[in-house]
């Protein structure tokens, strides 16, 4: 990553960035870090199976310092994230570049992902894309009934922590509507089956990017990645879009979630 890495300090020395969001190591483990010092890049944490939503915590920077240009590094599903971020209006354009970094081929089996890069990359191979849904087709292969067992009792696991919201880089709303009594009802453990994860699976038909963190934020091993990458199939097939591929493009159900949406009651 040596080349990487010089391109950030170039872009640090000539202040063509204020800062650079990436992973830094921090007494041996890695987390998320604001690098504004070309010098501290050193400490750069490559490793890839390092993996954090730091496309959702640059909403929070660039909405604090919205005058700043903010680097980020970035893999493939990153970038497709920040995509659907520009395109719904929380992060602002001329205001974020991009560092693109590629996955193993590894990586990418493991991941499944069909765009195992970004647009632009520094140094290494890129990997060869992973077109595999044998996870979906072993569940579509069950009759109907089997099918709807099955994942009632992947939900029936459910503690609704949140973990898969609040790591998810395509939740963004400012209020959410998971938390809204009259849709879902506050209190009960585990949640309302299937609601719950029918109604976030629902929002995220055309804003998955198939990152997968939530499935590994899941304490209780729900595959909710396989739920939604369903529905992401689904809207593929039906309308031909792929979340995060033309930032020109809108989604085709983005009024379902377009960030205006508030609790009722909410500011009252």
């Amino acid at each position: 990553m040596d080349k990487t890495r010089e391109k950030m300090k170039k872009m640090l020395e000539e202040k063509e960035v204020s800062a650079i969001l990436a992973l830094r190591r921090n007494n041996g483990h890695p987390i998320p870090f604001l690098f504004t010092k070309a010098e501290d890049l050193k400490e750069w944490a490559t490793e890839e199976a390092n993996r954090y939503p730091l496309t959702k915590i640059l909403i929070k920077i660039a909405k604090k310092h919205p005058n700043e240009i903010i680097g980020i590094v970035v893999r493939g599903c990153e970038e497709r994230s920040l995509v659907e971020l520009l395109k719904n209006f929380q992060l602002r354009q001329g205001k974020v570049k991009a560092i693109g970094i590629a996955c193993s081929q590894e990586l990418a089996n493991r991941c499944r992902c069909s765009l195992p890069f970004p647009s632009q990359v520094e140094e290494g191979e890129l990997a060869k894309p992973v077109e595999d849904f044998s996870d979906l087709e072993e569940i579509e292969k069950l009759p109907e009934e089997e099918r709807f067992q099955y994942w009632m009792r992947q939900f029936g696991k459910c503690i609704k922590c949140y973990g898969c919201r609040n790591i998810c880089p395509a939740c963004f709303c400012p209020t959410c509507t998971l938390e809204d009594a009259n849709l879902i009802k506050p209190g009960g453990m585990p949640p309302e089956i299937p609601i719950f994860h029918l109604h976030k699976a629902y929002h995220m038909a055309d804003r998955c990017i198939d990152c997968g963190l939530c499935e590994e934020a899941c304490p209780m091993g729900i595959p909710v990645r396989r739920l939604y990458r369903k529905v992401k199939k689904s809207v593929k097939d039906l309308f031909g879009y792929i979340p995060g591929e033309k930032e020109e493009e809108k989604g085709p159900l983005e009024f379902l979630g377009d960030g205006s949406y508030e609790l009722p009651g909410a500011g009252k």
